[in-house]
């Protein structure tokens, strides 16, 4: 079934870059695997999946315990600042950097472990209040400062959650706006590559509005099945 779903998924991504002129290699498939097992994880890898995304620190770190680097992990959620240890030495790419202490953290961590991280300014596009990420302009440039100049640190682009809406137009501008924020950047000097950006629910729109990574988890494995703690 995973496998059957990851080939419609990348059929459907094929026939959207067609249809806007994109390369279908310039988008990267992440599969979203926060609150799978070990076993799933394992269908998908079977189905040629490699890059795969985790909101939580401590389920990365066993994960990575089984896969280690056999694939490429993606770190996606909300990160405190004392889970940021286990990040750094687990994950390949951090998505959500919504703050300069969180980025001073990161490139703490990752100078005493030798390593160089690749990071994703997290920016807050819509008006919902439980949505995370950077919403004042300055402040991104302000964190984008910091990062470009940090020895252990690399940024590489921006990330971030549409409104959880059936408005397309509401979607649409707000992966809009995050392509335009990569477009202003980059005319200031950093080079941005990526744009995190679609799920599931919104992953075509994405796609036509630039997206070079998507985090996709239900429309892989079906939808997760959530159990209320003891």
């Amino acid at each position: 079934m995973i496998a059957e779903n990851l080939q419609i998924l990348r059929n459907r991504i094929e026939e959207i870059c067609e249809k806007v002129n994109r390369d279908p290699k310039s988008v990267k498939l992440i599969a979203v695997s926060k609150g799978f097992s070990i076993d799933e994880i394992k269908q998908a890898i079977h189905a040629d999946q490699i890059e795969f995304g985790e909101n939580k620190a401590q389920e990365l770190v066993a994960k990575f315990e089984v896969f280690g680097n056999q694939v490429i992990w993606h770190f996606i959620g909300h990160l405190q600042r004392n889970k940021v240890k286990y990040a750094v030495r687990t994950a390949d790419y951090i998505h959500s950097v919504d703050s300069l202490s969180l980025a001073e953290e990161i490139q703490k961590r990752a100078e005493n472990l030798g390593k160089t991280k690749k990071i994703l300014i997290e920016v807050k596009t819509s008006e919902e209040e439980t949505k995370s990420g950077v919403t004042e302009k300055e402040e991104i440039k302000r964190i984008a400062r910091y990062c470009s100049q940090a020895s252990n640190l690399s940024l590489i682009g921006l990330m971030t959650i549409a409104p959880l809406t059936e408005d397309k137009n509401l979607i649409r501008k707000s992966f809009s706006y995050l392509r335009k924020l990569k477009e202003e950047l980059n005319t200031e000097g950093y080079e941005l590559k990526e744009l995190s950006m679609g799920m599931t629910s919104d992953y075509e729109i994405a796609i036509e509005e630039g997206a070079t990574m998507l985090r996709i988890g239900s429309a892989i494995f079906g939808e997760r099945i959530y159990y209320k703690e003891d």
